[in-house]
């Protein structure tokens, strides 16, 4: 591995911040989102409504432990730390004209602090928090306001951190809201709430399109503000496999691939696709895309990828071959793949898949990769030691950074960084769950924001500072 190799963690504010209505943060996206489980989902209310329980509101109390906790990202020695900036601390509604300085401080202390420890930040400026008042007023990204909105905020950020943040990134795993039968993700991707009986793909498209260009001017910014500034997007990493040599399976795999690289190839290529424009010809899907915008697409292209890799999907063009999703992280028109287990919520366990996925994006796009989430969510239980004993997780992450270092190595893909999800538990995006724990830092806070909130290195704590001090060498 290079010397320069940042290991590192990630987090989101939504997910570990709290504080949600606090020093005038406005309401978020993620603010009006109930808990849900494996089972059921998570609710959107209009607002926030009596008698549910928002586990954002409260989730580990990050905004008042910071110091304490990037104490503990010190001790592991993490390199790097992908956070995202709360976009409704800057501008509460996001229609403000000038930004709430008490969201701004927190951020300057925040990435200081980071600093002083010697912690690269990673910014994320869309990680599924934008203004709740923008969906309610606009309809989120179904409008063209949006890249205003969001340019602004951005642009802000850009301003105030630009000396204290190197490495940026767009929108959190934008191409998460093709998944249309599952509406969550479009409501966090874009604040899309959809309607009875509309066409749920040509609204995302829409949304997409606009949020590529909003990206593109974030990019052509930030190079014009300081050259040292890298800016990046972030796709989901959920490749399809086929599940026989039948033709129509490898076909349908491939089919399934191309409309999930659509939102990486806008964003590292400049242009549209060639198969979605003639997928918008057959629907006659008239979008508003105007010339202007495909100019910017084309100076906007990022510096890097960020891809967060969880699992594989498998599909079959066979209609009598029983489907069984992908445990709510990837679309239901998948069948099982004997060769892979799956974790307590569904997903796939594949590390293999990690090194296919860095070598399909890296030769597709010849642009630097970094890897900005992998991890994995389970039970974790305090034993009479008072410690936890998580080999799975050591044994998770063990077998995706082998493959990560094979694909670097043997196969010659750069990639730049590893960030584990993550370095702390945190509310669980998909389930809004404390017990799906993905940290290497215990919490001590349950599925209804019980505890004491505690701090607790797991064992794979101590493997990861392992791991960072040699390298790579000691896995």
């Amino acid at each position: 591995m290079k010397n320069n190799f940042l290991w590192g963690g990630a987090l989101a504010a939504h997910q570990v911040e709290g504080a949600y209505d606090k020093d005038g943060k406005g309401l978020s996206i993620a603010d009006v989102m109930t808990a849900g489980t494996k089972d059921k989902p998570r609710k959107i209310t209009d607002g926030i409504k009596a008698n549910y329980f928002y586990p954002n509101h409260q989730a580990i109390n990050f905004y008042d432990h910071y110091k304490e906790d990037i104490d503990r990202f010190s001790e592991l020695g993490l390199k790097s730390l992908r956070v995202s900036i709360a976009w409704t601390r800057i501008f509460p509604t996001g229609e403000e004209s000038e930004p709430n300085q008490r969201g701004i401080n927190y951020y300057h202390d925040l990435f200081k602090y980071m600093r002083k420890n010697n912690i690269e930040p990673m910014v994320t400026l869309s990680h599924f928090e934008m203004p709740y008042s923008l969906v309610k007023k606009y309809g989120g990204w179904r409008n063209r306001k949006m890249i205003g909105f969001f340019f602004k905020f951005s642009k802000t950020c850009l301003d105030e951190f630009g000396d204290e943040v190197k490495y940026w990134l767009t929108f959190n795993e934008i191409n998460n809201q093709s998944l249309t039968e599952n509406p969550l993700f479009a409501f966090t991707n874009s604040g899309i709430i959809f309607n009875e009986d509309e066409d749920r793909e040509k609204v995302v498209y829409q949304a997409a399109m606009y949020e590529f260009v909003a990206g593109a001017k974030v990019v052509q910014y930030a190079h014009s503000l300081q050259k040292k500034l890298k800016v990046g997007c972030v796709v989901a990493a959920s490749p399809y496999y086929p599940n026989t040599p039948n033709p129509n399976d490898i076909l349908k795999a491939q089919r399934m691939n191309e409309l999930q690289y659509f939102y990486s190839d806008v964003q590292a290529r400049g242009y549209i696709p060639e198969l979605i424009k003639k997928i918008w010809e057959r629907r006659h899907y008239q979008l508003d895309i105007t010339e202007d915008d495909l100019t910017e697409l084309k100076k906007g292209i990022v510096d890097y990828i960020g891809i967060t890799y969880y699992l594989t999907s498998t599909v079959s063009a066979d209609n009598n071959i029983a489907k069984v999703g992908s445990g709510n992280a990837a679309g239901n028109d998948t069948v099982e793949n004997p060769y892979l287990k799956r974790s307590e919520w569904g997903w796939t366990i594949d590390p293999a898949g990690l090194r296919y996925y860095l070598n399909e994006m890296y030769h597709r796009y010849h642009l630097p990769i970094f890897i900005v989430e992998n991890g994995i969510g389970a039970v974790d239980k305090i034993t009479d030691d008072g410690k936890i004993h998580d080999d799975y997780r050591i044994a998770y992450l063990r077998d995706h950074i082998l493959e990560m270092e094979k694909a670097i190595e043997e196969d010659g893909v750069d990639v730049i960084g590893y960030d584990v999800w993550s370095p702390v538990d945190l509310v669980s995006f998909t389930t809004g769950e404390m017990k799906k724990r993905y940290g290497l830092i215990y919490v001590d806070y349950d599925n209804a924001g019980k505890g004491t909130g505690k701090r607790i290195n797991k064992d794979s704590f101590y493997w990861y500072k392992q791991v960072i001090e040699s390298n790579g060498e000691k896995l």
